[in-house]
């Protein structure tokens, strides 16, 4: 069974990661700004778009289809994408399972390792208020 249910929730949790990120870590927002990439991270099982816009300070990030074309692509299964954040799974091991695809310039995806690694002090709370707010009424 899949840790998503539908795009929704993975929307909302992914809207609340960054927004912490952002807010408990402005030094997080300076890496991705001083890369000077926009970055699209698209997930499967469910569909999801982010597109993360570090052209300008502060980072813009928005959340559905967009028409930016991004500088690096991240392709990435929603639970893969779970399993990173609870750092159950390593950036490699997605990479050589083919559940972890990047195109573009790979040597400045440093950044995403950043996102994911801050990601991770963060995400086993942000998991928790998610599914309380989508657990059916």
């Amino acid at each position: 069974m899949p840790v998503f249910s539908n795009s929704e929730q993975l929307y909302d949790c992914l809207k609340m990661l960054f927004t912490r990120i952002s807010d408990e870590d402005p030094e997080a927002s300076k890496t991705v700004a001083s890369a000077r990439l926009i970055m699209r991270m698209r997930c499967k099982d469910p569909s999801a778009e982010v597109l993360i816009d570090g052209r300008s300070f502060p980072v813009r990030i928005s959340y559905g289809p967009a028409k930016l074309r991004p500088d690096l692509d991240l392709e990435i299964t929603a639970d893969t994408l779970h399993y990173i954040l609870l750092g159950q799974m390593n950036l490699t091991k997605a990479l050589g399972s083919g559940t972890l695809k990047f195109r573009g310039p790979v040597h400045k995806s440093f950044v995403m390792k950043d996102i994911f690694r801050r990601g991770q002090a963060v995400y086993p709370d942000i998991l928790r208020s998610c599914n309380q707010a989508h657990m059916p009424s």
